[in-house]
Parts: C-alpha cells; sequence; structure tokens
C-alpha cells in the first residue's frame, strides 16, 4: 500500500497516460511529486502499484484530473490500447475537476467534495464507511459490475444506462467495446465517445470539445450542439449532432458524420452524399420525420483523400491521384 500526505493540490496524480505539464512544462513521468509530506514517490510509482494491484491512499486534497486514463493500456506507452488493470486509490480530503477523464477501470474513494465536471465515473453505493465511491461508466456497463448507482439509473440486463443527475461528464464510454446505450438527459463535457468501440451515447443537449474523437465503431448522438474538433481522427462509426463549432473531422480516416445543420470540416472530412440508409438511421436515432431526416449533411472521407499536391516548377500545385 502506497501512503502519501500533501502539503497543496497537486494535479494529475494517478495518471495512466502520463500526459500531463507543471507551469506549462511537460514532467518527466520518473519526477518527484511537489509537495509530498514525508515521502518521495514519483508519477509513476503510483502508476505501478495501482497497474501492479496496490492501493494508493492520499491524505489532503488533490487537483484536477485525478486517475486519467486509468486502467486503461496506453497505446503509444507500449501497450495494447485496450483495458489493462487498476487498484483502488482512497482520498482523504477533496478531489479536483475532471477526476477520471478516460478511466476505464479501478475506482476512487473520497471521504470530501468531488468537483465537476467529472469524468467518465459516475458514483456508486459505497462499500467502505466514510468514502464516496466512483467506477467507471465503461467498466460498470461492460463488466457487469454489481455496482448500484447513486441518483441515476442502471438495468444491468440491457447494459442501459440513463443519466440525469445533472452532472456534467466527460469522456463518457471511453475506450468501450460492448453493446452499451448511454442516456444523458441534459449536457455533457469533453470527449463524449472517446476511443469508443461499440455500443450508443445520446446527449440530449449540448456536448462540448473533441466529441466522438478516436471514435472506432458504435455512435454518439448529440442532438444540440457539439464543440470544436468534433470526430476528430475517426476510423470508424457514427457521429450524429444537431450543429457543430468550429472545425469537425479533422485527420478522420472513416465512419460519418451527420448534422442537421451545415458543419465546417478539415481535410480530409467533406461533405458527400446521403443516402436513403443514412436518412432511416437518422430517422431511427433521433426520431427525425422523413422530410427532416432530409435536411441532415453528410459528411466523411472523401475523393479528394486519394490525390496528393504535387508542387511544380513555377510554384503552382497539381493534385495527382494516388493509385
Amino acid at each position: 500500500m502506497i501512503r502519501v500526505e500533501f502539503g497543496f493540490r497537486v494535479d494529475n496524480l494517478c495518471d495512466y497516460t502520463f500526459n500531463f505539464c507543471w507551469h506549462n512544462r511537460q514532467l518527466d513521468p520518473g519526477a518527484l511529486i511537489p509537495h509530498q509530506n514525508g515521502t518521495e514517490y514519483t508519477y509513476r510509482d503510483m502508476v505501478d502499484a495501482l497497474k501492479g494491484g496496490t492501493e494508493v491512499h492520499i491524505k489532503g486534497d488533490v487537483g484536477k484530473r485525478l486517475a486519467q486514463g486509468m486502467g486503461a493500456d496506453i497505446r503509444h506507452l507500449g501497450g495494447t490500447g485496450g483495458i489493462g488493470t487498476a487498484s483502488r486509490i482512497f482520498v482523504d480530503g477533496d478531489v479536483g475537476a475532471e477526476a477520471g477523464l478516460g478511466m476505464v477501470a479501478g475506482a476512487v474513494y473520497v471521504s470530501g467534495r468531488v468537483e465537476e465536471p467529472l469524468g467518465n465515473i459516475i458514483e456508486v453505493r459505497s462499500d467502505v464507511t466514510g468514502y464516496r465511491k466512483f467506477v467507471s461508466v465503461t467498466d460498470l456497463l461492460c463488466n457487469h459490475q454489481p455496482e448500484v448507482p447513486v441518483s441515476n439509473s442502471l438495468d444491468p440486463e440491457a447494459l442501459r444506462l440513463v443519466l440525469n443527475d445533472g452532472i456534467l461528464r466527460g469522456t463518457l464510454c471511453a475506450r468501450c467495446d460492448c453493446p452499451v446505450e448511454v442516456l444523458v438527459e441534459g449536457d455533457a463535457h469533453n470527449g463524449t465517445g472517446l476511443l469508443m468501440r461499440q455500443g450508443a451515447v445520446t446527449v440530449t443537449g449540448d456536448a462540448g470539445m473533441n466529441t466522438g474523437a478516436h471514435l472506432n465503431g458504435g455512435t454518439v448522438v448529440v442532438r444540440g450542439v457539439a464543440g470544436e474538433f468534433a470526430g476528430a481522427y475517426m476510423k470508424g462509426g457514427v457521429l450524429l449532432v444537431g450543429g457543430g463549432m468550429g472545425y469537425a473531422g479533422a485527420d478522420m480516416k472513416g465512419g460519418a458524420i451527420l448534422s442537421r445543420r451545415k458543419i465546417a470540416t478539415s481535410p480530409p472530412a467533406e461533405k458527400t452524399r446521403i443516402t436513403g440508409a443514412d436518412m432511416s438511421l437518422i430517422r431511427k436515432l433521433v426520431g427525425a420525420g422523413r422530410f427532416e431526416s432530409m435536411r441532415y449533411s453528410k459528411y466523411e472521407v472523401g475523393e479528394s483523400e486519394k490525390y496528393v499536391a504535387v508542387p511544380m516548377r513555377d510554384g503552382s500545385l497539381v493534385m495527382r491521384r494516388v493509385d
């Protein structure tokens, strides 16, 4: 067991992604965590402990993004890109915003407050006196965890979860690879459906930045407006939005974006012809009438992706087809 006490709040503790900065400087995962009282743990020490099944107990308030990516076997760090192992974190104090972003395994116990927005976590009935318990939405649904949500509705047999507690959450269903159905009655924070492979998430309100980013299957529906960079790096699946801010589809590889209002896109995403099958799907997903479904626009990787720009001697560019 790791026990550590902090004199000041520290961000990105127990971050499996090691994707954090301190005063705009990228940190080494092997660096000592600041503000410890009597211990000398590094960021990597905490993550390695959790991966090995060891609990981490923290005394004092912690900062933002606690347990980011917890349980994920990160590909760019040599992992499979799937779900790995995680133990339990106990915090005797308060927790900052965005706790559990991209979290897919393990549990977080908190004696104090947890600031909004949350990450991909949901409060469930605690099994430890004096602590609130939070688990990953992905883990709860896909691994049939015998948990009872607090202030939300779960049908474990149908893999259906209704989030109506009014709490803003980001990265909902991150890395989900099972046929879940999640309904958010209200707005969602950033990254809904991040790296999702199966399932469906419906947001009745608006959603934040990076909605559907790295989507690789499944369906993300936002009845309102999605923030900037929606559908970035998509590989598959469907992202349906009422409208979008900024540019969508940056570095898109596959899948489709459907929007009730026209949206701006980044290459290689471009507007393509909407089909009868697309309109049938729209009617199914949002209950639109036949005429309304015809007003939607479709965006996917276009023909321009099959060409490369070749510079000529006079400074002009010629688009040459890639065979």
